[in-house]
């Protein structure tokens, strides 16, 4: 009996040391791809509140504002109402909002789209697999991506709704 504890214990604690010693490897030793200006944006399929499949792929030959964001970030909530009105101003001009939402409920994200009317295509990461591919930190964050599929900006923090106009002008295509 107290051999069979022994190993049990000894296979258990080798099991721990081996995942402490994965842990420590991979945050030490395995460098994370910064994603930076001029990269090529790396694509994503997210649902959609309405169900349909976005491919931002799909997208090329457009600008694409990509925006991350969560319904209780402050300059999120603030600067929404100017991403949509300037959206309502260049979609006919070649540029396409995608708002990728930090992983909240359906129901919540869908209250806030609805109360500011948001014409934009806004899916939810539930796994934060885009956000990890991305590299995101604090919210809101926003990529600016050409008709080439290529990064041109990347803005943390809240925008003006001057500062979105001039961000969509630039990825005009």
């Amino acid at each position: 009996m107290k051999e069979k504890r022994f190993w049990l214990r000894t296979v258990i604690l080798a099991i721990m040391l081996a995942a402490i010693g994965y842990t420590i490897y991979s945050n030490v030793f395995v460098e994370k791809k910064t994603i930076q200006v001029g990269d090529s944006a790396p694509d994503f399929v997210l649902t959609d509140l309405n169900g349909n499949k976005i491919q931002l792929s799909d997208y090329r030959g457009k600008g694409v504002f990509l925006n991350f964001w969560g319904t209780w970030c402050k300059p999120c909530e603030k600067e929404m109402p100017y991403i949509n009105s300037q959206y309502n101003v260049y979609k006919n001009e070649g540029v396409e909002v995608i708002a990728v939402n930090a992983g909240e409920a359906k129901v919540t994200v869908q209250t806030f789209v609805d109360r500011f009317q948001l014409t934009f295509p806004v899916v939810i990461d539930q796994q934060d697999q885009v956000m990890n591919a991305y590299n995101i930190g604090p919210l809101p964050a926003t990529f600016l991506i050409d008709k080439e599929g290529k990064i041109v900006d990347i803005i943390t923090g809240m925008m003006t709704e001057e500062d979105v106009k001039k961000y969509m002008e630039r990825i005009q295509p």
